[in-house]
């Protein structure tokens, strides 16, 4: 009689498959569109597979050249010779950023300090078999609670674009040769609290036609591309689109809400489309198709492509506002990002966002994980950015 050889199968669970960290961290590359700066920016993006932490990724940032001359003045003659003597390269600006690593999430009481994340073994299997039953991926991250952690990422990642565009501010006050500051009425920072007043019958609320207008024509003035779209865009707080949305104009506009786009394959619909045919939800913003959510394709105002962000850090200023009976006191401003592209720049190094598990899981009691990003942020071009401010009182 031949010899039977018995073989032994092992079942790993997931918490310690290989499959998992590659299951949940390929939810860090799906947009949300709770948080769209990184969307609407469009940065210039370099990833470098080979680099790592402390490392310099270069971006470019590029320019045009100088004034463009007359017809006179590039007219060329029969007998003239032209040569390379003084020929000319593409201005282009090398910016140097240094990767970092970047982990989250952050110490319930202290954001700067590392912490993790950890799901228990029988959470892991009840959602292991909801996943099996029902094949809904995102229930599942519900259920282990790892969708707080996807959340995490995205909101920190959002937060790092916007903090990128508010640097922007160091230029000084925007006007029609560089970027910077936008107060109401374009008024500039004093040396010293307070540090802007307003006088009786001025507005310390950012408006339409004295503060909109002339913010999209400096940006003309000044040269700042725009998005292929042929308009600039503008991320705005909530306060400061409230106060936006006080003008009739602009209240027309925003105010055309719809069930989500009638045929995402139709793009060229857009941008009338979701004004007179209910493409776009309240405010532009994200919307549902069969169930799913989809990124927001803004709504189009003044040269301009609106978004709203509750994502943005609101910003705080001592003051002097005549008719808000405010004298040299702390005011919050709400605040809204204009912008065209090329401003934000980002290197990525290694394998860019995971899931990173930690092995000590107390005799696989527990998954501990984290996610992990070899990264620099940069903003590349401080000139296509106005950073501008409604006060809120």
């Amino acid at each position: 009689m031949p010899s039977r050889t018995l073989v032994t199968r092992t079942f790993h669970p997931m918490w310690i498959d290989n499959d998992f960290p590659k299951l949940l961290g390929a939810e860090l590359y799906r947009p949300h569109p709770s948080y769209i700066v990184e969307m609407a920016v469009e940065p210039v993006v370099v990833h470098d597979f080979a680099k790592q932490p402390g490392q310099t990724v270069q971006l470019d940032r590029y320019r045009f050249w100088g004034a463009p001359g007359t017809k006179d003045s590039r007219e060329r003659t029969a007998d003239q010779t032209l040569g390379t003597a003084s020929s000319r390269s593409i201005v282009k600006d090398k910016v140097l950023v240094t990767l970092k690593e970047y982990t989250g999430p952050a110490d319930p009481t202290d954001t700067s300090a590392p912490s993790t994340f950890k799901v228990a073994r029988e959470t892991l299997l009840t959602a292991q078999r909801l996943l099996l039953d029902t094949g809904n991926l995102n229930v599942f991250h519900q259920s282990i609670g790892s969708l707080t952690l996807l959340d995490d990422y995205r909101r920190w990642r959002d937060r790092v674009f916007a903090d990128e565009l508010f640097k922007a501010e160091a230029n000084g006050a925007a006007d029609s040769t560089k970027g910077g500051y936008f107060y109401p009425l374009k008024k500039a920072k004093a040396t010293s609290a307070p540090f802007l007043t307003y006088a009786a019958g001025e507005s310390a609320k950012f408006d339409v036609k004295t503060d909109l207008l002339e913010v999209v024509k400096d940006m003309r003035k000044r040269n700042v591309p725009t998005f292929a779209d042929g308009y600039y865009r503008c991320i705005a707080d909530p306060t400061a689109m409230m106060h936006l949305r006080q003008n009739d104009a602009f209240r027309e506009i925003a105010r055309y809400a719809g069930n989500g786009m009638v045929n995402p394959m139709q793009p060229e619909l857009a941008p009338n489309a979701s004004f007179f045919r209910g493409m776009g939800p309240a405010y532009g913003q994200a919307g549902f198709v069969a169930g799913q959510p989809v990124m927001p394709s803004g709504f189009l105002f003044e040269g301009v492509r609106w978004f709203e962000s509750t994502n943005l850090p609101e910003k705080s200023l001592q003051v002097t506002i005549t008719d808000a009976s405010i004298s040299s006191a702390v005011t919050t401003a709400a605040p809204m990002l204009f912008f065209g592209p090329q401003a934000v720049g980002v290197g990525i190094g290694g394998n860019n966002a995971q899931i990173l598990l930690n092995n000590n899981d107390d005799f696989s009691r527990f998954i501990i994980m984290i996610w992990s990003l070899f990264a620099g942020f940069e903003i590349l071009n401080k000139d296509f950015v106005t950073v501008a401010y409604s006060f809120v009182y």
